[in-house]
């Protein structure tokens, strides 16, 4: 029997009360599935769901054949070894024993454990031996080793949360490549677009449960495309019938103003016992409230679809932003390192001899392996770390968003933030810049501290680029970690309309395209390539 995973009526209530999902009835089969949603639509939660680890309020889940399961936390503890990840202490022993001559062990022993292992270990981009500590790998590098143990394993479906966060180029590529040559069945739960194009299908996880789709990102998103045009459609034929509904309530109350004008005259010209045209008044007035009654719930139905239909299009289509200009001119002097060595131990530098310079509206990505010293580098041209040698200079008005976004005051709202970076906007300004990146209405009151790492990037977005002079520098450390797709495409809106100069650090090469980077450079051993 083939092996295959289905939820049936799976509901799930968290603790505070809200569902999470109900009645949700979904079937993964063999094949490598991506599975996508806004943060917080419960991707992780359905992995756990899935693999045990949760149960659910109700339903049930149904699994045909063995699981292997990719946590986001691969910390190790000391004693953990390349070869107790891949559960193989016993049979090495076997084999140990067995090429010391053992006779016991002889017949027990599989010969081509070791090649098998070596070459998993090398399909992981790793060149480690058996009694490798976990602990002295880099975070990249153990998240790698997990997979390659998972894949060795040689379950029926994998379940993938987020592989390639916080993956340099190198380790994104090597997970990749060990997916590609995966033939049992994966749900992938991932933001980054790069490995959802190469997955065979895609699940997207919602509020109302999950629909797929056939194919990776590109064919997504073209799908996504065509239902934001059908949304357009259904939208204008609202507020075609929100106008005809209007105008044919309008012609009905002209209609009954002219029939009850023709009975006053009549009444007034005489004729007609009193008591009938008494009774003929309460008629008009009863029948004119029930026309009323009806065109209000006529025309407030009509609003209704037409309001439906707007939120579905602003669900279904990418934010686009317009700003002000930054004013920087053309060619004019941005930032110069010149001979820049630093580090955080004299005598220990981690950048050496770094010199290059920006000019005008240049978008650079900053690229190198973890550990190159990119973070060291961008605390240099910020002025919070003093080079041992050499010197940096920006010389225009710059902004640095870091992953914590810790620009911004957690304490305070985000209107107040705004407000205190733009201390010359007025309430209007303040309101008109926030809601061009989504931020209307009591969105604007949310407190910093409560909004979801996207919200905050957004957020710290709005608050430097949306004021009347925006920096005509701004540094980005890393902007998609832990983002939805969603969040990254809002982020990467906004930094499309920015006119100014960019430094950005990032191993999100579809993010880096999507911005229009001009210029790359890299680090390699604390030193540049690139130009």
């Amino acid at each position: 029997m083939p092996a295959s995973i289905t939820l049936s009526k799976l509901s799930l209530a968290l603790p505070d009360g809200r569902v999470l999902f109900s009645d949700l009835n979904f079937s993964f089969n063999q094949e490598r599935t991506g599975l996508v949603g806004r943060n917080g639509a419960g991707k992780s939660t359905l992995l756990k769901l899935i693999s045990g680890e949760l149960s659910p309020t109700s339903g049930k889940v149904a699994v045909s054949g063995r699981l292997g399961v990719l946590r986001q936390d691969t910390t190790p503890n000391a004693a953990e070894t390349i070869e107790t990840l891949f559960g193989l202490s016993e049979s090495l022993s076997v084999l140990r024993r067995a090429e010391a001559g053992e006779a016991a062990a002889l017949n027990a022993a599989d010969w081509t454990l070791e090649t098998r292992l070596a070459e998993a270990l090398a399909r992981a981009g790793l060149d480690v031996t058996t009694e490798t500590p976990l602990a002295s790998l880099s975070g990249g590098q153990r998240m790698r080793a997990a997979l390659a143990a998972l894949i060795f394993a040689e379950p029926d479906f994998l379940l993938l949360d987020e592989p390639t966060n916080n993956l340099d180029r190198e380790g994104r590529l090597a997970v990749a490549r060990l997916l590609a040559g995966w033939r049992g069945g994966a749900i992938v739960a991932s933001h980054d677009r790069e490995l959802l194009e190469r997955m065979d299908a895609t699940v997207e996880l919602t509020t109302l449960g999950a629909a797929r789709y056939g194919g990776g990102w590109s064919a997504f998103e073209a799908r996504k495309a065509l239902e934001l045009d059908a949304a357009r459609r259904d939208l204008s034929e609202a507020e075609r019938q929100l106008e005809l509904t209007r105008e044919k309530t309008q012609l009905a109350a002209e209609k009954k103003a002219r029939k009850d004008s023709a009975g006053k005259r009549k009444a007034a010209r005489g004729g007609a016992p009193r008591l009938l045209i008494g009774a003929m008044k309460r008629r008009a007035e009863v029948s004119g409230g029930e026309l009323q009654k009806l065109s209000d719930r006529q025309i407030a139905e009509a609003t209704a679809d037409a309001a439906t239909a707007r939120e579905k299009i602003e669900v279904l289509e990418k934010m686009a932003v317009r700003l002000p200009s930054c004013g920087l001119p053309p060619g004019r002097m941005v930032l110069t390192l010149t001979g820049v060595s630093a580090g955080y131990v004299p005598g220990q530098a981690i950048v050496q001899g770094l010199s290059f310079e920006v000019r005008g509206a240049e978008r650079i990505a900053l690229a190198g392996a973890n550990g190159s010293g990119k973070s060291t580098l961008l605390n240099v041209i910020t002025g919070a770390l003093a080079p041992f040698e050499g010197e940096a200079r920006v010389h225009v008005p710059f902004v640095m968003l870091d992953q914590q976004v810790g620009l911004l005051d957690p304490a305070g709202t985000i209107l107040n933030n705004f407000r205190r970076l733009n201390p010359q906007a007025d309430e209007n300004a303040c309101r008109a810049a926030l809601a061009r990146f989504r931020f209307r209405a009591d969105a604007a009151l949310q407190p910093v501290a409560t909004l979801s790492g996207g919200e905050r990037l957004r957020a710290g977005l709005a608050c430097v680029l949306g004021g009347a002079s925006p920096p005509q520098l701004l540094i980005l450390d890393e902007p998609t970690n832990h983002l939805d797709i969603a969040s990254l495409e809002a982020v990467e809106a906004g930094l499309v309309a920015y006119d100014g100069a960019l430094l950005v650090v990032s191993h999100d090469e579809a993010f880096l395209a999507r911005i229009g980077i001009t210029r790359r450079l890299e680090l390699k051993s604390g030193r540049l390539t690139g130009s």
